[in-house]
């Protein structure tokens, strides 16, 4: 999933209106819903699940998302039930019509639902630590928060770290081929939505992978790009 500029210069309205066959795509957040990001310190990170501010805090704008490739969503996960855990579970079997959109829109067709909490998930200590190794996907990540909370963090061109603060109601997605993260925060838990296109990818591919065909498409499309118009 990437980012992409439309230009209606030249369109008619006809042209640019849905039709019965072509529904509006639901559109991302507005900058105002996006969850609080910020850089965080350089260095080792000593406790994964504390915010990790720098002092002064650095905010990092909804801009600076969008332009590592990072999309989102806001919905009302409360007004829908879910089960703790479900793998699989059936993205068909979705009743909120938001979520239904934004699934066919990017045609999702697979999910499980687990909860990340020390009651729900055999050898937690060891699982959360291991989410927070950094590492890519070979296809796009796409979390929904069903409830809780916690971090991704993600690295900016920079190759700094940006941590986002993810809650219930987010529903974000990182590109095929970024440098992340993940953990729960202070809190220890977090009931989460993992959808995919096709069959479910599981294994992270650890840093280094500079050479990885995934690396080298995220590469290309965020960050060439960019050094090339500065």
């Amino acid at each position: 999933f990437y980012i992409s500029k439309y230009y209606k210069e030249t369109m008619t309205e006809e042209q640019t209106l849905p039709t019965k066959k072509q529904k509006a795509m639901v559109e991302q957040a507005p900058d105002n819903e996006w969850p609080a990001a910020w850089l965080m310190p350089a260095g080792e990170c000593e406790n994964q699940k504390a915010k990790n501010m720098r002092e002064p805090n650095v905010p990092v704008t909804v801009a600076e998302l969008k332009e590592i490739g990072i999309c989102y969503w806001k919905l009302d996960a409360s007004a829908y039930d879910y089960p703790a855990i479900s793998v699989p579970w059936d993205p068909k079997d979705a009743v909120d019509p938001k979520l239904s959109q934004i699934r066919d829109d990017r045609g999702y067709s697979y999910a499980d639902i687990i909860t990340v909490h020390p009651d729900k998930l055999p050898e937690y200590d060891t699982k959360v630590k291991a989410f927070f190794e950094e590492h890519i996907h070979d296809a796009e990540e796409i979390r929904y928060i069903l409830g809780g909370s916690g971090f991704f963090d993600v690295r900016n061109k920079n190759d700094d770290w940006v941590r986002i603060h993810i809650k219930a109601g987010d529903l974000m997605t990182l590109p095929e081929g970024i440098y992340h993260r993940f953990t729960v925060d202070e809190d220890d838990m977090i009931h989460a939505m993992r959808l995919f296109i096709g069959q479910p990818v599981w294994t992270p591919i650890n840093r280094p992978c500079e050479e990885h065909e995934s690396r080298k498409k995220y590469v290309g499309e965020f960050l060439e790009e960019k050094k090339n118009d500065e």
